[in-house]
Order: structure tokens, then sequence, then C-alpha cells
């Protein structure tokens, strides 16, 4: 993957909307690209979000509307072929706020996404950006991340199902 803003190696890119943010470090240098935006603010319980993914993601009927599923069509998107693919979720501090665990495992799949499509085998490029809007709840949502996937063996099933 290519490098990050401000230099971090956290796997999910967090920053706040007044963060300097170079288009290179996101997107291949040529090619097609899908840029999906979601709104954490929308994204108020599981069903939510699995909304807000299949509808910016254009996920095929067969989607489960479950974890599971989530994470298999992010590891997937063989239906929307690209050379990169940015997810862009807005108000990310606002993403599953009711639900802790939700919210972490939301978290830790897409810290696997980001892993899986980083791979050697890992064509094309695949970034998750969360926005907030100051820099304190950006640095407090990069902990929280790191808490929900802090390198142990994922408990939840959602081990890294790699082809």
């Amino acid at each position: 993957m290519s490098s990050r803003w401000n230099g971090s190696t956290d796997q999910v890119v967090v920053c706040s909307r007044s963060a300097l943010v170079e288009l290179s470090a996101v997107l291949p240098a040529a090619g097609r690209f899908v840029v999906a935006r979601l709104d954490g603010a929308r994204m108020t319980d599981a069903d939510h979000a699995f909304y807000e993914f299949s509808d910016a993601l254009f996920f095929p009927g067969y989607f489960g509307w479950n974890w599971d599923a989530l994470s298999d069509c992010l590891r997937d998107l063989n239906w929307l072929p690209a050379d990169g693919y940015l997810i862009v979720v807005e108000n990310a501090p606002r993403v599953l706020s009711s639900s802790v665990e939700d919210r972490h495992t939301l978290f830790r799949i897409l810290s696997q996404a980001v892993h899986h499509w980083a791979s050697p085998f890992g064509q094309p490029e695949f970034t998750v950006l969360l926005l907030c809007d100051r820099d304190d709840e950006a640095a407090l949502l990069r902990q929280e991340i790191a808490r929900a996937d802090d390198g142990t063996p994922h408990r939840d099933g959602f081990a890294d199902r790699r082809p």
C-alpha cells in the first residue's frame, strides 16, 4: 500500500478534515478507481451500516446483510472492477456509536479488508479513510481502532481469509 498521511502505519487511515491529503497516497497513478462516500451519522446500527456499504459499493443481490457478508464483499468486489478503491467515511466518530461491539467488529473488518488487498497478490489498491471534524476526535478514533484490532487472533470469527 502506498504511503500514509502524517507517517501513520494504521491499516485504516483516520484524519481530521483539516489534514492535507495527497491523492497519490490513496489512488493509483493511472487507471480506473472507485470512490465510495459513506456517512457515519447514518450508520446508527448494523443494518444501517450494511445499507450504507451496500449502496455505496453496489453490493450484489446475494449480499447477506451480516458481518460475514460485509467482510466477504469488501474482499471480493469483482462486480465493481477497478484499479483502486477509496472508501471515505465522513462523520466517522458517529459510526455505530450506540454499540461498542458492532463498532469494533466493523473496524476489524475494515482493517482486515485493507490488509487483504495489501497482500502481494492484492491488486488493486484499497484504502479506507475515516474523516473526523477535529484532530482530537481523530486521535481518539485511532486509539479505539487500535484497541479493536490489537493484533491478537480475532475472536469474532473474521479470521484472515486470503485466497
